[in-house]
């Protein structure tokens, strides 16, 4: 059992924090290639740029599935078994929803792709490297947990930029957009890049809640 007295004596396995550090940097990648993507508005660039997220999500998709493996096959865990599942599942969703954006730009081939949406994409590549920062230093938690508490507030930050930011783009894109067809598709596009920054942020939550667990 976790955290018993018996645990504390426990060598504990540490192999959950490099798949975590992947995990984090599959959303670094996938960043990088959404912002380019949305900042060329061209449908033919958009599909290769897609296949690349995609082989991002598919790598974040088998590495979250990995940490359930391990957590079904490890006797001794860093952490609450939950709290690291739940940590893989929101580092996960943050990749899923930039592959989400990518496959809806495909699939609706905006006549324009909000300028909007490069702000956005830059700042889930913010999210990221938060996210890699503070997961590198999970291994030593009670060492660092202020500075990790610092990239949490920061993702916390980040997820208020974006919303700001969304809801100018709304408030502009009912204002001045005119053809309905194209507003559900450019609404759709900027609401799966603003989830993936709520998911970074929820990211955080779990870390804060390990922290106080732990730290």
């Amino acid at each position: 059992m976790n955290n018993s007295f018996f645990s504390k004596f426990t060598p504990k396995e540490t192999k959950f924090f490099p798949i975590l550090t992947e995990m984090a940097d599959v959303i670094l990648v996938a960043s990088d290639l959404i912002i380019e993507c949305v900042q060329n508005n061209n449908h033919e660039l958009a599909i290769e740029y897609y296949k690349k997220i995609k082989e991002q999500e598919k790598k974040g998709d088998k590495l979250s599935a990995k940490v359930f493996d391990e957590l079904n096959s490890t006797f001794i865990t860093p952490f609450d078994r939950e709290d690291i599942h739940h940590l893989a599942d929101k580092i996960d969703d943050v990749t899923d929803y930039i592959n989400s954006c990518a496959k809806k730009i495909v699939l609706y081939n905006p006549k324009q792709i909000p300028a909007k949406a490069v702000e956005i994409a830059k700042l889930i590549r913010e999210d990221a490297i938060a996210i890699q920062k503070a997961v590198n230093e999970l291994d030593v938690l009670k060492k660092n947990s202020n500075k990790i508490k610092e990239y949490c507030l920061e993702l916390k930050v980040i997820e208020n930029k974006a919303d700001d930011v969304y809801e100018n783009f709304l408030i502009d894109l009912f204002e001045n957009q005119k053809d309905a067809v194209e507003i559900i598709k450019m609404k759709e596009i900027m609401s799966e890049l603003e989830k993936a920054t709520d998911a970074a942020e929820h990211v955080g939550k779990i870390i804060k809640t390990i922290i106080v667990k732990y730290a």
